[in-house]
């Protein structure tokens, strides 16, 4: 924390921290402008933007992350925080019980597994492969959990945005495919798999639709970052 606070107050890090708060306000308008599209989703703009601001300035990615050290000490209470919209929906995590957690469970394995197959039948690095075992949940979880498992923290942060976007884009289409009518049931899909890019798009489609979403979000983000650092102790 001292280091952070340190590394922000520097003229370095007043900078960069201004550029990124920046890039996300321009992200969080382009995004409205463009009627809430996943592809203008605002980390990618932001995402974006950044990544110009640093080629153009010949900053290297690790100064910037030793100026914005804050926002990557901030991941820590924003994991915490994820525990307040488990509480507002308690009543229906009653109500589902078992049926609810083993879904998202079922679903939080079978999609980072079947990537993970891919690399690894493509022989990809080590690191890149157990980054991918951690592409389904939210940011703050996928690079601490990566980490955890010998990952690549910031890898790890593009393997979520892509998930996120890639998983709001098709949804509906793979909902038609596959005649997924149930609303609670798409809002569980969308957060288990799309974390916090599909919630936004739940949030659109009604109050049932995201409540649930926000529910798949959670639980699997939590499941998951408790799972692979177990397992990796044990297997690795």
């Amino acid at each position: 924390m001292i280091d952070a606070l340190y590394n922000t107050f520097s003229i370095s890090g007043i900078t960069w921290i201004a550029i990124s708060l920046t890039s996300y306000f321009i992200g969080l308008n382009c995004h409205r402008l463009c009627r809430g599209h996943p592809i203008t989703h605002p980390l990618i703009i932001t995402a974006l933007l950044v990544g110009l601001c640093l080629y153009f300035s010949q900053t290297s990615v690790l100064h910037y992350q030793q100026s914005a050290s804050l926002l990557h000490w901030l991941l820590g209470p924003v994991t915490v925080a994820l525990a307040l919209p488990i509480y507002r929906q308690w009543q229906r995590l009653r109500h589902y019980g078992w049926r609810l957690l083993i879904s998202i469970a079922i679903g939080g394995v079978i999609a980072p597994l079947t990537a993970w197959l891919a690399l690894y039948l493509l022989d990809a690095p080590s690191a890149m492969q157990m980054t991918m075992l951690a592409k389904s949940i939210t940011t703050p979880l996928a690079m601490e959990a990566s980490e955890q498992i010998g990952g690549i923290p910031a890898l790890a942060a593009v393997f979520v945005i892509v998930t996120g976007v890639v998983g709001a884009i098709v949804s509906s289409g793979m909902f038609l495919l596959f005649k997924v009518t149930d609303r609670q049931a798409q809002g569980i899909a969308l957060g288990t798999v799309a974390h916090a890019v599909g919630t936004a798009k739940a949030i659109h489609m009604g109050d049932d639709v995201s409540a649930m979403a926000t529910l798949g979000l959670c639980i699997n983000g939590i499941f998951t970052a408790l799972v692979l650092p177990l397992l990796f102790s044990l297997f690795g």
